[in-house]
């Protein structure tokens, strides 16, 4: 379970003295997508403080009384539970301020305790907990295997199109270009992709050996063993129930994050499908971290969302695969309920959600690592509108438009502003000339893994930008594990920059003197309703192009800086961890040599691949490892007395 902070809010007071902050205007939410009995506060760091201990008396303040009392009936806790190894940063940035405040709305009115709070001088943000929308339908085809051992790349047009699936709707090459980059790559397990989603299906044999594991950590324990605030949290965490045991069997399970799963690291042996970057066989691929944010009919919240974020961000995730949002604010008023229209009304509505994003891009990954800083994936959403669904519109993170097999925008895609690239993402309707029944089309949609509750094969067909958001999370992925082999270092807007500048424009390709013909719901209502859409209207919005891996990673190969073994810093009594190999060009074929100058600072000894370094006497010494091909770092040493804020 999540190890919760939950303090009945009326009995506990102190004296301080406390300032205000302005509150932003904000816009009135749909009712439907508000959490009942829910609200979400950020407390002055002194009221924060106090309600974050117990056992706290009375002391007759009238400014922390007047929250007490308008908590009274309450209770509180952290949104964010406290990490040791995080905790720092997560007050740097002002996460440790944010509360989830429940109630009985039966006895107890939201708008009325938001409207009492907000006019506290010791609250500085009040914001609705509300239910997030997925970026896709959860309608998936089975796909029929017939042996196990069979290859079914030939179906996977979305990793190599041959343009011989389907004559004219399919164009050779409109795919991501993933099979030269891998004779450069096939992955890494240094590169952990999160995936925001429901569950992903850790026993699937195509993706078991990728999946991201808390050493740490025991497997179903109830207990938080590693003491990150969330208890048997082995291959990621359930936001959605509390639980470390990540589900995909409630019977209205889809199994999509299982298949974005399988798009971005299902194992590449050969056998069953291929992925991006799902390493060779033999080799380990990018490992997958199940951040599980949906649950059946449960739809994922905000707090969910926000602590999922975190989460990934502090347990070594240096992308974010999220494959859902708000619903565009240029959707079509009559089929969806419009939500925010441009950069402002969003962020001023979602403070607490651009912040958990904020702490993402701003502090996963490390500055001696691959990557410094995070990025965030998202879908661009399936309203067909000319905007982007946010958060993914925000200019901080990349938006995914969806493409058929012929380079052309999906029927459903959104596009125009805030898309910043497109990706394969199936187009079922389009290919309506091909199949019958529910399998009518399916050729044209991406072919993945599944849980066998869903499909009996443990494989199946799904479509939507939700799909073309994994495409480019595993081509950043395959990038970044690139960038590992290379021993090349690259802050995350680099990386990004170059996502861009890579990718492969598309609308020479398109047939713009005709429209685009489908048959709408064709799986369910058969060809019964045409419709078509002018591809003219979607020239130069969708986005920086279609993602290209093999041109990504050349980008790579000519970018970022030579890592170089880092400084260390060691607590007194505390021993640190460092492989060498990380940092040296071809280094797990070398051996290495440590000379460190006071021997009285600190001492180290070889542990297989591994350097393990001991503390002496609080102080700086100068150090070199020395690889045995010549290759040498100079480095610094810093033992401190005991845990601090940053260097000595």
């Amino acid at each position: 379970m999540l190890k919760k902070t939950i303090l009945a809010c009326a009995a506990i007071t102190v004296a301080l003295a406390c300032t205000r902050e302005s509150l932003p205007q904000q816009k009135p939410v749909p009712d439907d997508t508000v959490v009942s009995g829910e609200l979400l506060v950020r407390f002055s760091p002194e009221t924060a403080q106090i309600l974050h201990s117990s056992g706290i008396c009375k002391s007759g303040s009238t400014s922390i009384d007047k929250v007490m009392d308008a908590l009274a009936g309450c209770t509180v806790e952290r949104v964010f539970p406290v990490n040791p190894r995080t905790e720092e940063t997560a007050v740097r940035e002002g996460l440790d301020l944010w509360y989830v405040v429940r109630f009985d709305e039966n006895s107890m009115d939201r708008r009325a305790l938001a409207s009492k709070l907000s006019a506290l001088g010791e609250v500085s943000r009040v914001e609705n907990n509300r239910t997030l929308k997925r970026a896709y339908s959860g309608r998936s085809v089975p796909f029929s295997a017939t042996k196990a051992a069979e290859s079914y790349l030939e179906y996977q047009w979305n990793l190599l199109n041959t343009g011989d699936l389907r004559e004219s709707k399919f164009i050779a090459g409109a795919d991501v270009n993933v099979a030269g980059a891998w004779e450069m790559c096939s992955g890494s397990p240094d590169i952990i992709v999160a995936v925001l989603d429901e569950g992903v299906d850790y026993t699937h044999p195509e993706l078991a050996p990728n999946m991201w594991v808390n050493e740490g950590e025991i497997f179903r324990s109830h207990e938080d063993n590693d003491g990150n605030g969330y208890a048997g949290d082995y291959y990621g965490y359930n936001f959605s129930r509390s639980t470390g045991v990540i589900s995909t069997d409630d019977i209205n399970d889809t199994g999509h994050g299982t298949h974005v799963a399988g798009v971005i690291s299902a194992t590449n042996d050969g056998e069953g499908l291929a992925s991006i970057a799902g390493g060779s066989k033999g080799k380990q691929g990018v490992r997958i971290m199940s951040c599980q944010i949906f649950s059946g009919n449960y739809a994922g919240t905000v707090l969910d969302e926000v602590r999922a974020i975190k989460y990934a961000a502090d347990n070594g995730a240096v992308i974010l695969q999220c494959s859902w949002g708000y619903t565009s604010g240029a959707a079509n008023p009559y089929d969806w309920m419009p939500m925010y229209a441009d950069d402002d009304s969003w962020k001023t509505d979602n403070m607490l959600e651009a912040k958990a994003l904020d702490y993402f891009i701003h502090n996963a990954g490390s500055p001696d690592g691959v990557i410094e800083g995070g990025i965030a994936v998202f879908a661009a959403g399936n309203e067909s509108a000319p905007s982007a669904g946010y958060p993914g519109a925000y200019p901080d993170f990349v938006s995914v438009a969806a493409t058929a097999g012929d380079f052309t925008p999906a029927i459903y895609t959104n596009y125009g502003t805030g898309t910043t690239i497109s990706a394969p993402g199936g187009d079922q309707d389009y290919y309506y000339d091909w199949g019958t029944g529910s399998d009518k089309g399916a050729i044209g949609c991406i072919l993945s893994t599944l849980p066998k509750s869903i499909s009996e094969s443990g494989y199946g067909y799904m479509e939507g930008t939700s799909m073309a958001c994994p495409h480019v999370s595993g081509v950043v992925a395959l990038g970044l594990s690139y960038a590992a082999s290379l021993r090349r270092h690259f802050k995350a807007e680099e990386v990004i920059g170059l996502l861009y500048s890579s990718a492969r424009s598309i609308e020479t390709d398109w047939d713009t003197d005709k429209p685009k013909y489908y048959y709408k719901y064709v799986a369910d209502l058969g060809e019964n309703h045409f419709n078509s859409i002018d591809l003219n209207g979607y020239k130069g919005k969708m986005g920086a192009g279609q993602v290209d891996a093999y041109a990504f990673l050349k980008a790579i190969e000519g970018s970022g800086v030579q890592m170089s073994f880092p400084n260390v810093l060691l607590t007194a009594g505390r021993d640190a961890t460092y492989v060498p190999a990380r940092y040296f060009r071809d280094g797990e074929n070398l051996t290495y040599t440590v000379k460190i100058e006071r021997g009285e600072i600190a001492s180290c000894r070889t542990e297989g691949s591994r350097i393990v370094f001991t503390p002496g006497k609080a102080g700086q010494t100068a150090a070199t490892i020395t690889a045995s091909n010549g290759t040498a770092f100079n480095f610094v040493i810093t033992v401190r007395d005991s845990e601090g804020q940053g260097w000595l």
